[in-house]
Formats: C-alpha cells, sequence, structure tokens
C-alpha cells in the first residue's frame, strides 16, 4: 500500500513527468551521438579509400573494400545463425525445466486435497503410476535414428 502511494504521489508532484522529460532528453542525445559517429565511420573509410586508392589505383580499391565489406556481412550472417540455433536449443530447455517445475509445484499443491477426498488415495496412486510406466518405456526403447535438421548445418 505505501508503494501505491509513493507512485501516486510522484505522479502528482510531477517527478514522473520530469524523469520522462530527461529519459527523452537522454534518448535524443544519444542518437544524435549515433548518427554523428556513423559519420565519423564513414569519413574515416572514405579517407582510407582515398589513401589506398592513390597507392593500389581506384579499381583494385574499389575490388578490395567490396570483397571486405562482403566477407564482414557473411562472417556477421554465419555468426548469427550459429548464435540463433544457440539460443532457441537453451530456450527450449528452460522452457521445459519450467513447465516440470510448474507441474511439480502444482501436483505438490493438489497432493493434500486429493488426499483428503473419497477418491484421493487412487486418485494420486494410478497418475505416479502412469508417469513411472512411460518413464521405463522411454528408458527401453529403441532410440530412433536423429535425422539432420537444415537448420542445425553451417
Amino acid at each position: 500500500m505505501g508503494t501505491l502511494v509513493s507512485l501516486i504521489s510522484a505522479l502528482a508532484s510531477g517527478e514522473a513527468m520530469a524523469a520522462l522529460q530527461r529519459a527523452r532528453m537522454t534518448a535524443i542525445l544519444y542518437g544524435l551521438a549515433a548518427i554523428f559517429a556513423l559519420c565519423g565511420v564513414g569519413f574515416l573509410i572514405g579517407a582510407a579509400y582515398v589513401w589506398l586508392a592513390a597507392r593500389y589505383g581506384p579499381l583494385a580499391t574499389s575490388l578490395g573494400f567490396g570483397i571486405g565489406f562482403l566477407v564482414i556481412a557473411g562472417l556477421i550472417l554465419v555468426v548469427h545463425k550459429l548464435t540463433t540455433s544457440m539460443r532457441s536449443r537453451r530456450r527450449a530447455r528452460r522452457r521445459q525445466a519450467d513447465m516440470t517445475a510448474v507441474g511439480i509445484t502444482a501436483a505438490l499443491a493438489l497432493l493434500p486435497a486429493l488426499a483428503k477426498s473419497k477418491g484421493g488415495l487412487g486418485a494420486i496412486v494410478a497418475p505416479a503410476l502412469a508417469v513411472v510406466a512411460y518413464a521405463i518405456y522411454r528408458e527401453n526403447a529403441k532410440p530412433k535414428p536423429r535425422k539432420t535438421d537444415p537448420e542445425d548445418m553451417p
């Protein structure tokens, strides 16, 4: 309740509006700094081109810069592809662990209520036996050969 009161008083006093204005000004300044940094990088690349063109000729320099930028773009795409597949696998594992935790928590929360009901013991034992039987089946089942997924290939 105290945090709600302090939030309402902050809104009423205008502190939230001042914080929003500071955040907006900061975002604008960072945006301008990024634009000027990109302009600076562009001029540095232009200066490197002019220097190398005077040394090796304009055609060789253009070919070198073009190939260099294409190699950099290819490397970025390869790194992105590798990290995306790793992240998706990690998210799937985390999601599976979360679902398992939620299921266990729900089962533990329902356990006292099921134990007190008339058919409680049967309602608890039957699913538990099914889970154990499925685990035994999975352990003894012959694993299928794994197909290569086109997304897993580099």
